[in-house]
């Protein structure tokens, strides 16, 4: 096992952002865009993440689905039924 010493719970949760971190973050964005554009960036950023939920969740419920839609095992290993008494042998 590594052991990390004081960096561990650093590693673990990884960095957090503060108040400041979030401020200089904000002018950074002002400054690249400029204030007109900002709602529309954001908003943007808003749909894609609606977006993505939505895809998360969709894919959340195919995989319940298929989960609950399948046949028991011992269902599919039944062996096929025919309705003719003799099939014909392949040459």
């Amino acid at each position: 096992m590594l052991i990390l010493g004081n960096a561990a719970p650093f590693l673990l949760l990884g960095p957090t952002l503060g108040p400041t971190e979030l401020i200089l973050i904000l002018v950074i964005v002002i400054i690249f865009f400029g204030v007109g554009r900002l709602p529309e960036v954001f908003g943007g950023l808003g749909r894609g993440i609606r977006e993505f939920r939505r895809a998360a969740k969709d894919e959340a419920e195919d995989e319940d689905s298929e989960t609950t839609d399948a046949p028991p095992a011992a269902e599919s290993a039944a062996p096929a039924v025919t309705s003719e008494p003799n099939p014909p042998e392949k040459a």
